[in-house]
């Protein structure tokens, strides 16, 4: 990006963020196609899969930094014209995956047995998730190096090869898992491990193209692979800011889903549907806050005075784009307030309590389209120990009190999500204080250069 501050045209918003909608969406499409091949083993293997894919999930979870730690580095760099040192951005978090995701594999398979245990309702629970979490945990390496592909790829503003390589794994996984669970002609098949072996399998595809588009790149550019442990701690700095505000997000969507358990299976079915909806148009925003990282990333890394002044242009457009959108689901789901909630259950006990947390959804979209979108802007230019920080406050202040007050004063799923309220409406007073500031806005191809 070069030339004066001005409009960012929206165009150039969704030419980074509609290719990068279906990447974040596959994995969740994919588990939903997982579950409905293992839900014909029956409920034991079904529920074995649930324990297990929790667990495995903390892996994407907590190790997000690779993706968007990459992204926010490798943006700035792009846009100083230094393409080789973005790529080399790409090496070194790939070095960082493979490393972390060995030690996922060694630490995992060390705890596996106990933790499906604790977590299994009965051993038959328990020995399916253990043995269906064995087999995942061989590919987390592979997806660790699929994060630091998408990290890097999206800092260079490529959102659309990710988009293919993401499609490729997860479409042969899903193709794979049904004949690896259930058999195929003579063959039985190896039940819930089959899975596991399908996930595996996907991961290794979608690793491979990454890095093989990570390899040509390099010997194009010239780019050296061995590890450069100044780039590499770094990348760790951004990390622990990243991992602390997984973790607390972590911490605050658990307690609610174990408070509205306690509340009977009614509120907690209605909880379930809820959040899942918000975790779906999270999916959206989130595409939109990856299109604000680049564009940031790029813009402050520019080598010229207006680069600061650019930067401040596109997170001001891309915040009223959050706006608008948010207020477009606001109003879609207000309008499917009567037709959405039947689609996910017939229970009238629970359709009863759905409309307790749906209001807040729906008033809550504007919100979150704002607090998204300039999380992007913040995450691009490199501030993630303000977000960290804020976002633990949000939790410690706003969501968490009010979420065990439900418990203990019966204020049930209204009591929840006002604890989710109050935690988007610190942040969002924290990121747009930040955004008016300027002070996010530091020039130069890395942060502080």
């Amino acid at each position: 990006m070069s030339g004066p501050a001005g409009p960012l045209p929206a165009r150039e918003v969704l030419r980074l963020a509609a290719p990068a909608l279906p990447v974040l969406a596959a994995e969740p499409l994919y588990l939903l196609v997982d579950t409905a091949v293992v839900g014909r083993l029956g409920a034991v293997p079904l529920a074995g899969l649930a324990v297990a894919a929790v667990l495995f999930a903390q892996v994407t979870t907590q190790l997000t930094f690779l993706s968007y730690g990459t992204t926010a580095r490798a943006a700035r760099l792009h846009g100083a014209g230094r393409r080789a040192d973005a790529v080399a951005e790409g090496v070194q978090a790939t070095w960082l995956a493979l490393a972390a995701g060995l030690l996922v594999v060694v630490v995992g398979q060390a705890v596996a047995g106990p933790t499906t245990r604790a977590l299994g309702a009965v051993p038959e629970i328990a020995a399916g998730a253990e043995a269906w979490l064995r087999v995942a945990l061989l590919g987390a390496p592979l997806v660790l190096v699929t994060l630091a592909g998408n990290g890097w790829m999206r800092g260079v503003q490529d959102t659309v090869r990710p988009l293919y390589f993401v499609l490729a794994g997860n479409g042969l996984s899903a193709l794979a898992c049904a004949p690896l669970v259930h058999g195929l002609g003579s063959w039985t098949g190896l039940g819930l491990v089959g899975s596991a072996v399908a996930n595996v399998a996907g991961q290794l595809v979608g690793a491979a193209l990454f890095l093989g588009a990570l390899i040509r790149e390099r010997r194009r550019l010239g780019v050296a692979l061995r590890p450069h442990a100044t780039v590499l701690r770094a990348q760790l700095g951004l990390a622990r800011d990243l991992l602390a505000r997984s973790l607390a997000f972590q911490a605050c969507f658990l307690s609610a889903a174990a408070v509205a358990t306690r509340f009977g299976a009614p509120t907690a079915a209605a909880h379930q549907i809820v959040l899942q909806l918000w975790a779906f148009q999270a999916l959206v925003l989130d595409a939109v806050a990856i299109a604000a990282q680049s564009l940031v990333g790029a813009a402050l890394g520019a080598p010229d005075d207006a680069a600061g002044a650019r930067a401040r242009a596109v997170a001001r457009q891309v915040t009223w784009y959050g706006l608008w959108l948010g207020l477009l689901f606001g109003v879609v789901f207000a309008a499917l307030a009567g037709v959405l909630p039947p689609v996910f259950t017939p229970d009238s006990a629970v359709l009863a309590v759905v409309p307790v947390a749906w209001w807040f959804f729906v008033a809550l979209q504007p919100i979150a389209g704002v607090v998204f979108a300039v999380d992007g802007v913040l995450l691009g230019a490199g501030d993630a120990a303000y977000l960290r920080t804020t976002t633990l406050l949000a939790a410690v202040v706003g969501f968490l009190p009010l979420i065990w007050a439900s418990l203990l004063f019966g204020w049930g799923l209204a009591g929840i999500w006002t604890g989710l309220a109050m935690f988007m409406l610190i942040r969002l007073l924290a990121v747009l204080t930040r955004l008016r500031s300027g002070r996010w806005a530091v020039a130069g191809a890395v942060r502080g250069g």
